[in-house]
């Protein structure tokens, strides 16, 4: 399993355990909701900014969504 596609699993099952939508989720992230769809289906690898923005907006570390 590549990096991206952990990032997008661990990111989902998060986001899906705190009932978060993806829009929720972008907003709080302030990223566009396409970006977070694409980031859990694996399409886009993130910047370590924008992996940070996102894992404040589920209130883990970052490290937490890369861990295989």
């Amino acid at each position: 399993m590549s990096i991206r596609e952990v990032l997008g699993r661990n990111l989902r099952l998060k986001r899906q355990e705190l009932s978060l939508s993806q829009e929720e989720l972008a907003s709080r992230a302030k990223v566009d909701r396409t970006y977070i769809s694409a980031i859990e289906r694996g399409v886009y690898g993130v910047t370590i900014d924008i992996l940070d923005r996102i894992a404040t907006g589920l209130g883990v570390e970052a490290s937490d969504l890369l861990k295989r």
